[in-house]
């Protein structure tokens, strides 16, 4: 049962994001360029997920999940070295290529080999990436 409702849940996302037009590189390109011909839409694309998701966060302090277990509970969040690294590597990949990694995986059976590239590229980076985070906790910057 999880499994389907995985697969369900997945679906469901891929789909709204080629409806909505996240697949498309060009559209997310004229999103993040606010200075030129920027496409407001997939504001509203990330606000109509946003909100339900608020909610459904809202609920999981009362219920449990459908397939057993707990809702995983966020721990505090640290603003860390790594953090704010990994978040402009991610936004300045995003913003070059114009590719991010869910719609691009839901685009993979048409995207051609510019999204095939960048998902093997993402998937060294995942590998690459923890040698680079024991690296930075092992070396701090000198105060």
């Amino acid at each position: 049962m999880r499994l389907f409702l995985a697969f369900i849940a997945g679906g469901l996302f891929g789909a709204g994001l080629l409806i909505s037009g996240m697949t498309d590189t060009k559209k997310l390109q004229d999103w993040l360029d606010i200075f030129g011909d920027w496409d407001p839409t997939l504001t509203f694309v990330m606000g109509g997920a946003i909100i339900p998701m608020a909610v459904a966060w809202r609920l999981t302090k009362t219920r449990a999940p459908l397939v057993g277990g707990d809702f995983q509970t966020p721990q505090e969040p640290k603003l860390e070295r790594k953090l704010i690294l990994g978040s402009v590597l991610f936004g300045l990949g995003w913003g070059l290529v114009g590719l991010c990694p869910g719609p691009t995986l839901a685009s993979l059976s048409f995207g051609g080999w510019a999204n095939i590239t960048f998902i093997l590229a993402m998937l060294v980076g995942m590998i690459v990436t923890p040698k680079i985070g024991q690296y930075i906790d092992t070396n701090p910057v000198a105060e």
